[in-house]
């Protein structure tokens, strides 16, 4: 299934030379109305009528998370707030949170590549879709939100949480298709589980899963759990949300919408192409964002291409799910979360150390997150409740910080010190599907 043949199966001359002419689209925007890359061509001595092959990319400058920090909220827009229709936020280091805006006509190919994505999956208009993502500033459940009402699908908006109605809601609106993070499908099924659900008389038969790190092994589990077959998505706020790449039914590696998308594959080091099917880092670059476009952004999400034509007739190159960060960056709950982050809250907080090491775990089948804090003093553990005040303060203002709750636990001095490494590991990792 399609849902836009012509754009999804076109022969890759034609995709190359689509591809060029946005691109030079892209940049004449980006030299006009955007300063930071009128600044950055201007110090390189680049012209953009230069770039003339899709090769020439690669004179061009990258642009960093940080990049869009320095420009908070609206330096990077390429037009005019009067022009800008809706506004999303990803993650910061700093706290601060990257703005993104879209026009109209943004909104609308989103709901496009967003349904290409759905189709993709499996979906129709046959569907009734539950979106288990959260909405708000979140772009994940308004971008799939739109796709699957322009694929004329039957749309729940759920949003997430409150496990309960969920699992009421699947079986009550006979829900064919959940979209939510893996863990929380996992913990989905998990739910049903304990309340001897019998998941074999669900009317579920699609699950596209996307906004954290997931395995083979853990979608196993999920479909086990949840008797459906289950499809990996990506997508990211500073490009546009989900619609950037999906799996198809054939499930050997993720789609780019490559007219609307120039990927890269670079050493993170170097900053130099890898060789196809070498892990590397993955740059983005739009070719149609008209409020926020992005010139070579930097993910910091490693993969690799996948070789050769898909199975499914899609000739939009593969990339390989999601296998790590450049950076110190995790995800938890579908939350982009920085140790930076973490470390400002605390240095806050009066009686405490910004001395810290965020634990990951899975807790069953959900991910859980536990900040272990060292006390400015000895004497703070003689006393219990203010031990728990301080415990209950720390939760709090990491949770309206960041945006996704972690359980404290405050610790002695020093204790968190690894002295064979000279150091203290920050994040640790437990997690193992």
């Amino acid at each position: 299934m399609y849902f836009d043949k012509k754009n999804e199966c076109m022969s890759r001359d034609e995709l190359t030379q689509l591809q060029l002419e946005r691109l030079q689209s892209t940049l004449y925007r980006l030299s006009r109305n955007v300063p930071f890359y009128r600044k950055k061509f201007e110090d390189m001595d680049l012209d953009v009528d230069d770039v003339r092959t899709l090769d020439d990319v690669r004179q061009l400058p990258y642009t960093s998370k940080s990049d869009l920090r320095d420009n908070y909220p609206y330096d990077m827009f390429a037009v005019p707030m009067r022009e800008v229709v809706r506004l999303h936020a990803s993650s910061g280091t700093t706290g601060k949170a990257v703005v993104v805006g879209y026009t109209k006509n943004d909104v609308k190919r989103w709901a496009q590549l967003a349904a290409r994505v759905l189709t993709a999956g499996g979906v129709t208009k046959d569907d009734v879709v539950q979106i288990a993502f959260g909405y708000g500033l979140f772009t994940g459940g308004f971008g799939f939100h739109y796709g699957a009402e322009l694929l004329g699908a039957s749309v729940v908006p759920s949003s997430s949480g409150n496990t309960d109605r969920q699992i009421q809601i699947i079986q009550d609106y006979k829900t064919t298709a959940l979209l939510c993070t893996p863990g929380y499908a996992l913990y989905l099924a998990e739910a049903m589980r304990k309340q001897d659900i019998n998941t074999n008389a669900l009317t579920l038969k699609r699950g596209l899963f996307g906004g954290e790190a997931w395995s083979e092994a853990m979608r196993g589990r999920i479909q086990d759990g949840l008797k459906l077959t289950a499809t990996d998505n990506y997508g990211l706020s500073e490009i546009m949300g989900p619609g950037v790449a999906g799996e198809c039914l054939e499930r050997g590696g993720l789609h780019i919408n490559e007219d609307h998308f120039l990927a890269e594959i670079i050493d993170p080091e170097t900053l130099e192409p890898v060789p196809e099917g070498e892990v590397g880092e993955l740059v983005l670059t739009t070719l149609t964002k008209e409020a926020f476009p992005m010139l070579r952004f930097r993910t910091g999400d490693l993969t690799r291409l996948i070789p050769g034509q898909c199975p499914c007739g899609r000739t939009h190159m593969r990339i390989d799910r999601i296998q790590g960060r450049t950076d110190d960056m995790f995800i938890l709950k579908g939350i982009n979360v920085y140790p930076k982050q973490v470390e400002n809250v605390l240095a806050q907080i009066e009686g405490v150390d910004p001395c810290y090491q965020v634990i990951l775990e899975r807790d069953g089948v959900l991910d859980k997150g536990t900040v272990m804090v060292e006390a400015a003093t000895d004497e703070f553990f003689d006393e219990i409740k203010k031990h728990q005040q301080m415990c209950a303060t720390i939760r709090k203002r990491l949770e309206s910080v960041l945006g996704v709750g972690f359980d404290v636990r405050i610790v002695e001095r020093s204790s968190l010190f690894d002295t064979d490494a000279c150091k203290t590991q920050r994040v640790v990792d437990k997690r193992t599907l």
